[in-house]
């Protein structure tokens, strides 16, 4: 248990990192649009052909990847207070639940980072 709570503090720390660095960045930069292979931040229609199918892919994984990250983290907050208060058997089942989403959202946050990257 000791070492399984000193790896979630670290997880918990890093996640907080991440997360003020991943806002600030996003409201410092222009956003980078899929496609746009020029860089004028217009996607022409051109642009949306060149990509094809690979655009509706991205934007699926994107949509799917906000919208369980936002849902998670309250999930993820209440597992972390329930093992800090020993609320051990509310902590497991919750815990067991949250896990997939928490997986999904963890893999396809750098898929979406990897499908972007040529537009930056």
């Amino acid at each position: 248990v000791e070492q399984h709570m000193g790896w979630i503090y670290a997880a918990m720390g890093c996640s907080l990192l991440f997360l003020l660095s991943y806002v600030s960045y996003h409201f410092t930069t222009p956003e980078t649009i899929f496609g746009d292979t020029n860089g004028d931040r217009i996607l022409q229609d051109s642009e949306k052909e060149a990509v094809g199918l690979r655009r509706p892919v991205y934007l699926v994984v994107l949509l799917s990847h906000i919208g369980l990250a936002a849902l998670s983290l309250p999930f993820i907050l209440m597992t972390f207070v329930y093992g800090c208060t020993n609320q051990f058997t509310k902590h497991r089942k919750l815990a067991r639940r949250i896990f997939p989403v928490w997986l999904y959202v963890a893999v396809s946050g750098p898929v979406v980072y990897v499908l972007l990257r040529p537009y930056y």
